[in-house]
């Protein structure tokens, strides 16, 4: 009895709980699992890392020779616009080592490392550029594509790709069981080989405006994944580098915390920049989409267009001009696209109404003529399909009419007493269906014996003669 009045007891404390108690263990629960999922630090392996990527910093010789043959692989995919030669490129190119080292060596206080990183950056630097510029130097290579194009500035979505590869590396380099190193260092060339080869390109062509725009992505790019990797370092909790000389460990230290400082702040300047940027450029298409919705035609629609850094736009209108009422009204509604204090540039030419009737008027006769074209091509189709049948017909007559007066002069030669010889066609039917029959009729000499024995040598030879299947002979 105790035992029940216990368990009951029991059951009415577990009934009584307080429900944040229970969303606290939920909660609890959840974090852990999570927890489990996102966690790196229980399977990092620190000190083969900072190995990997000190062995991978160095760029000679082996690493020259595939960054010269990856970058030029790349520049072909960029100048035939194919993405898929541009990632096989990647998969061989060894870029991320250098980067990967400014970080590395930031993170813990390795002045030799960021001293060897930065040379070796510089190499393969001057390794791309001379092998894309050597490319691209021949005329035929010249063209500017999609692919080019697209790497002569930068973009705040550039600056993602770089963090994200940035971050994929480094956290698969830092694990004990080593894979898809590869895939990561795809990620991080996506955001370096492009640009390298574009400003190769530049320099091939004399086209500063690319090589710049070129360069200035890669340098973004590069201080990104440098930045990834070094606040990954710093999660993790990689060892710092011991110097026995505390002087110079606090001024190594001191210099590393103030390159990190600077990288850091200049990396959030750049991507602030780049976003406004983009902002700006998305506000414009909101607004020049929008002209364009109220039956505004406007041609020649390019980024030189935009002018972020003076606030300018430049939009060419043609067909109908705009009033001065309605060029006030679209620079009144600018505060409505976040695009306070930018100047709205209309070009219109003269009046071109005149000239636009006349267009109309030749389309028009155009589309008349079309027409008339058509109808025309529509006969002549006609008769030549009628043609083409009465022109089978006369081949089947044709095929089916018999040489009689050769026939006729052979059958004279080879048949003496056969006076006369005479040929028709004979149509007859039992009603249920019509039939042609070959007729000859045969007259011979009176003086001929066994008539009916050459009768029948010569029917046989006429079916044999023509290739008929039937054939009546009638002897008159």
């Amino acid at each position: 009895m105790e035992t029940e009045n216990t368990n009951q007891q029991s059951n009415n404390t577990n009934s009584n709980t307080p429900p944040e108690n229970d969303f606290k263990g939920v909660w609890l629960s959840i974090t852990q699992f999570l927890h489990s999922i996102l966690d790196i630090r229980n399977d990092t392996d620190k000190k083969g890392t900072i190995e990997d990527i000190k062995e991978n910093i160095s760029m000679k010789g082996h690493n020259a020779w595939v960054l010269v043959f990856s970058i030029l692989i790349a520049s072909i995919g960029l100048n035939v616009s194919s993405s898929a030669v541009v990632i096989g490129a990647m998969l061989i190119s060894p870029l991320m080592g250098p980067i990967l080292g400014i970080g590395l060596s930031i993170g813990i206080n390795d002045i030799d490392t960021l001293r060897r990183s930065l040379i070796n950056l510089g190499v393969m630097v001057g390794l791309s550029l001379a092998t894309s510029t050597m490319f691209f130097i021949f005329p035929i290579f010249q063209s500017e594509t999609p692919e080019i194009l697209a790497r002569t500035a930068p973009d705040v979505r550039d600056v993602f790709i770089a963090i994200s590869g940035g971050l994929a590396l480094i956290i698969a380099l830092s694990r004990r069981s080593k894979q898809t190193n590869t895939i990561a260092g795809v990620a991080i060339a996506t955001a370096l080989m492009p640009p390298l080869c574009t400003a190769g390109y530049g320099l091939a062509t004399w086209n500063l405006s690319y090589f710049g725009g070129a360069m200035f992505l890669f340098t973004i790019n590069t201080i990104f994944i440098a930045l990834a990797t070094f606040v990954i370092v710093k999660f993790l909790g990689f060892p710092m580098l011991k110097y026995i000389n505390s002087a110079k460990r606090k001024r190594i230290a001191t210099t590393a915390s103030t390159v990190a400082l600077i990288v850091f702040s200049g990396s959030i300047y750049l991507f602030f920049n780049l976003f406004q940027e983009n902002q700006f450029k998305q506000a414009v298409e909101n607004l020049i989409n929008d002209i364009k919705g109220n039956g505004i035609s406007i041609i020649d629609e390019k980024d030189e267009n935009i002018d972020y850094h003076n606030k300018k736009v430049k939009i060419y209108v043609y067909g109908n001009k705009l009033t001065n009422d309605e060029i006030k009204l679209w620079n009144e509604k600018l505060k409505d696209y976040g695009l306070e204090g930018t100047q709205l540039d209309f070009q219109q030419g003269e009046d071109d109404s005149d000239i636009r009737h006349e267009v109309q008027n030749l389309t028009d006769l155009y589309v008349q003529n079309q027409k008339i074209i058509s109808s025309r091509d529509q006969t002549v189709k006609e008769k030549e399909d009628k043609i083409k049948l009465l022109t089978s017909q006369i081949n089947k007559y044709q095929a089916a009419e018999i040489p009689f007066i050769q026939i006729s002069k052979e059958a004279q030669i080879n048949y003496a007493g056969l006076e006369h010889l005479s040929y028709a066609k004979l149509i007859h039917t039992n009603f249920n269906s019509v039939d042609t029959i070959t007729v000859f009729n045969a007259r011979w000499n009176d003086s001929i014996q066994n008539i009916p024995n050459k009768q029948l040598v010569l029917k046989k030879w006429l079916k044999t003669r023509l290739n008929l299947d039937t054939l009546q002979l009638n002897n008159n």
